[in-house]
């Protein structure tokens, strides 16, 4: 589908509330002079509170992505793009929602 590129400067959280770390292996797609994101980039997540009954915390901790551009890739990854799916997993690898894209550029988007 297409959408807005995601770069470093764009927001991502986990479903409750953690903030992802966005970092990127990609040097040479660049929008505003920031690096896009790519579908091989994992993400840590911090500051999510998830907690599962008993309680027992489970936080977010890390993001993986599904559904970058068919189009426009580096290396073989698609470029994330705002209908890219990030997968929210617990320390245990359990799956735990998906992730929001709360912010990202508007100048610039793919396939």
């Amino acid at each position: 589908m297409p959408g807005n590129i995601l770069t470093m400067a764009s927001t991502v959280q986990c479903p409750h509330g953690g903030k992802a770390i966005l970092i990127t292996a990609n040097a040479r797609i660049m929008v505003d002079n920031v690096p896009a994101l790519l579908e091989s980039d994992k993400h840590a997540v911090v500051g999510c509170l998830f907690t599962l009954p008993g309680p027992k915390p489970s936080p977010c901790i890390k993001i993986e992505w599904a559904g970058g551009s068919g189009q426009l890739k580096v290396n073989g990854a698609g470029v994330l793009v705002k209908s890219s799916v990030g997968k929210c997993y617990s320390p245990e690898s359990a799956l735990q929602g998906v992730a929001i894209i709360a912010s990202t550029q508007v100048k610039v988007s793919a396939r």
